[in-house]
């Protein structure tokens, strides 16, 4: 080993030294134009003399060894050369790398890298020893550091490559690259390619492409190959460096192998109450291609089942059975059919001609379930006009129990907001309510149907109400700034108006005035718009704010006006009728007609409320007055009741025996004896108690009807004379009633409160008339 790495590094000296040779480059002497300027005496000319710089081509190779060294690559020559001179050197690598002696002899004292540096450029100097000036103009020059090769190829990656199986010869797999660091232009970096194996397969250009040999390639046997690739300098030479490297090849799918069902028969079960979209079970395929190029295709041979299955390939390329109807266990327990699959291949496949299941038996078990009761529609749609209600019916929803008992069905609606009303037996639809569009025209409700039995299965569906529009509603002013100059003259629009309307049509406003203006006229625009025009211009603030009364017409069937009042201010103002000032529009506008009665006739209301007040007042006073004024002649008719209750000590403390007293002995006179007093406590017979209890069964059902009647549990003082009292008749309320000028009878219209008081004062009255 030691003898042939000699060996090998002789011949590399050797190149190395051919190499030295042949890149030699003679280069020609630079005659510098410098010339020693010599000033003589006593003599006004200037002699100038010519030198030359003179040296061979420089040049070191690279990888010299450290006990070659120092190395003498060459020597610098001048003509002003002599014992008094001597050479210095500038520049890259002088004086160190590179050292030049007092004669001129260049030599390298280290060793070189030409891929790290290829040249070198210096300056030469000869200069005077004694005074150390320089003798002739400086020269510049090149070493060459000469290429050997010391670098072997190195590959790029990435080096991996696929290729589609059953490829055709001479596709291309991939490009292999190598690159070497020594000199491009020399053969050492002049690379060759080579495979070390699967050339039986493959093979490699002088480029580095990998192509295939065959047409035969199947990733169903092999589906990676690595190849070893060897790349050498000093291309069409026997000696050189090499490298070598792995490449991966992957050979790539392609649909090339038909599926086929793993099984013959395929069994499951399905409850009825599945919805569609249901996964019933999965056909599973075998297919020895990758999952990206399965394309199985399932076909269901029975017409009549295709409108209930489908089957689709999931992310496995396997079959999924799904429900596309929902199925009916008192219809039918069981389905069987038989499934095809088949696959659309560009080539002959591998397993032509094997033994494949390409056709399978399914059998569905329909398994019988309590099912809900089913609506015929899942959402019911229905519409209704707004406003009154004529007809208030609007459709029917209608359920039925799927299973064989077929219960009854209940119907209801839950949410208390719905405006519909369900018949619980029937499913008939009805409005509740009136029904404004303007406020919702859309109504979703809710409807339940449920089995009549305990515990019944429930179902839902959605009743939609759409409530269409009836024109019920006026048009409304919508009216832009409107104001008039002082300067406007005739014929100036002054603004425009349009209208809103709450109800849904497209017909179009019509626009007129209600009444005639003497200063401004309207034009319907006819599309929705009216403009406001001058009649007589010269216009003041000072003027009175002008209402025009707009009669606006919609669209509807049939159609509606409503009157809107504009009210027009006078401005004054520049030009363009740029505004300056404006009289507010409030300031002298006048109230409508409306308004000013809806005003008096709240004024008129109150004066009478207040009339009757005080006049009600003023009679209680004069009542009050009257009885304090007689009360020495009535006060053995009158006796107070304390009615909080029943049985009270209080109320057996009085007696109206005196004023009954007629009843017993039948006669006016006074008994003999002391009179009685007003609260004389007496026995009372028991002759005359239908008296007083019909006058209180009368008080009680006066108080029961008087919704102003004061509280039942207030102190009720009454006065009541009785039948032939001793006192005789009240002669000074008769004679005060029967006396006067007044007519009272306007007493019987002021309610059950003012009886009594118009049965005294009446002109009808007297004692006799009532029993109070």
């Amino acid at each position: 080993m030691a003898g042939s790495a000699q060996k090998q590094m002789t011949g590399k000296i050797l190149w190395s030294g051919l190499m030295a040779v042949a890149f030699t480059i003679n280069m020609a002497v630079a005659e510098l134009g410098a010339s020693r300027t010599v000033l003589k005496q006593n003599s006004p000319v200037l002699h100038r003399q010519k030198r030359k710089w003179e040296w061979n081509t420089l040049s070191v190779q690279e990888e010299l060894l450290r006990k070659y060294l120092p190395q003498k690559i060459g020597k610098l020559k001048n003509d002003n050369f002599n014992a008094n001179t001597k050479f210095i050197i500038e520049g890259e690598g002088a004086n160190d790398i590179f050292i030049v002696n007092d004669q001129g002899d260049i030599f390298v004292s280290k060793t070189l890298d030409r891929e790290t540096k290829s040249q070198y450029h210096l300056t030469a100097h000869i200069l005077d020893v004694l005074t150390n000036s320089s003798v002739e103009a400086d020269s510049k020059f090149i070493v060459d550091v000469l290429d050997i090769n010391d670098h072997s190829p190195v590959f790029q990656e990435p080096l991996n490559g696929s290729i589609p199986e059953r490829s055709a010869a001479g596709s291309t797999v991939l490009i292999v690259t190598a690159t070497d660091a020594d000199d491009p232009t020399s053969p050492n970096a002049r690379i060759e390619y080579a495979l070390l194996n699967g050339t039986d397969l493959f093979s490699i250009d002088e480029e580095g492409v990998i192509t295939t040999k065959l047409n035969n390639l199947d990733r169903e046997k092999q589906s990676v190959y690595y190849i070893n690739v060897k790349a050498k300098d000093m291309k069409d030479h026997t000696a050189g460096n090499t490298n070598t490297t792995t490449v991966i090849i992957t050979v790539t799918d392609i649909n090339d192998n038909r599926a086929t069902f793993r099984k013959s028969k395929y069994s499951f079960d399905v409850r009825e109450d599945e919805k569609p979209g249901f996964k019933v079970g999965t056909l599973e395929v075998d297919d020895l291609d990758e999952v990206d190029h399965k394309e199985p295709i399932f076909t269901i041979e029975d017409m009549s089942i295709k409108s209930l299955f489908d089957i689709l390939p999931n992310h496995h390329k396997d079959g999924n059975l799904n429900l596309k109807q929902r199925l009916n266990y008192e219809e039918k327990k069981s389905y069987n059919f038989g499934v095809m699959i088949s696959e659309d291949i560009k080539v002959v496949p591998d397993n032509q001609g094997k033994s494949l299941l390409t056709k399978a038996e399914v059998e569905i078990r329909v398994i019988d379930v309590d099912e809900p009761p089913e609506f015929t529609k899942q959402q019911y749609n229905f519409s209704i006009l707004e406003g009154k209600i004529s007809n208030p019916f609007i459709g029917t929803v209608t359920a039925t129990d799927p299973d064989k008992e077929k219960h009854r069905i209940r119907y209801s609606i839950e949410d208390p907001n719905c405006p519909v009303k369900v018949n619980s037996g029937t499913g008939q639809l009805t409005l509740q309510k009136e029904l404004d569009r303007e406020l919702q025209d859309v109504y979703e409700c809710q409807v339940t149907a449920q089995e009549d039995q305990p515990n019944g299965l429930k179902s839902y569906a959605t009743v939609k109400l759409s409530v269409l529009d009836v024109n019920d509603n006026k048009p409304e002013l919508s009216a832009q700034d409107v104001y008039v100059c002082e300067n406007d003259k005739a014929g100036t629009v002054i603004g425009h108006i349009n209208a809103t309307d709450k109800d849904k049509h497209v017909a179009r406003f019509r626009f007129s005035l209600a009444k005639k203006s003497e200063n401004f006229s309207l034009y319907d625009n006819n599309n929705n718009t009216a403009s406001i025009v001058v009649k007589k211009g010269e216009f003041s603030t000072e003027d009175p704010v002008e209402i025009l009364e707009i009669e606006i017409t919609d669209g509807g069937i049939p159609p509606l006006k409503s009157f809107s009042p504009l009210y027009i201010g006078v401005c004054t103002c520049l030009e363009g009728r740029q505004r300056e000032y404006c009289k507010p529009a409030y300031s002298h506008a006048g109230v409508s007609v409306s308004a000013l009665i809806a005003i008096l006739l709240c004024i008129l209301t109150i004066l009478v409320i207040v009339i009757l007040i005080v006049m009600r007042r003023r009679y209680q006073k004069d009542a009050l007055v009257t009885l304090g004024k007689s009360s020495g002649e009535i006060h053995e008719q009158l006796v107070t009741y304390d009615e909080e209750g029943g049985g009270e000590m209080d109320t057996n403390g009085y007696d109206v025996s005196i004023l009954s007293s007629a009843c017993h002995d039948g006669t006016l006179l006074p008994r003999p004896g002391p009179a009685p007093t007003l609260y004389a406590v007496v026995k009372k017979p028991s002759a005359c108690k239908g008296d007083m209890a019909m006058m209180i069964e009368v008080k009680k059902d006066e108080a029961d009807h008087d919704r102003d009647g004061i509280p039942y549990d207030t102190l009720h003082i009454y006065g009541y004379e009785g039948t032939e009292s001793l006192a005789g008749s009240l002669s000074s309320l008769d004679t005060s009633s029967s006396g006067s000028n007044l007519d009272y009878d306007f007493l019987n219209d002021w309610g059950p409160r003012f009886r009594t008081l118009a049965q005294l004062y009446g002109v009808d009255g007297s004692d006799s008339d009532g029993l109070y």
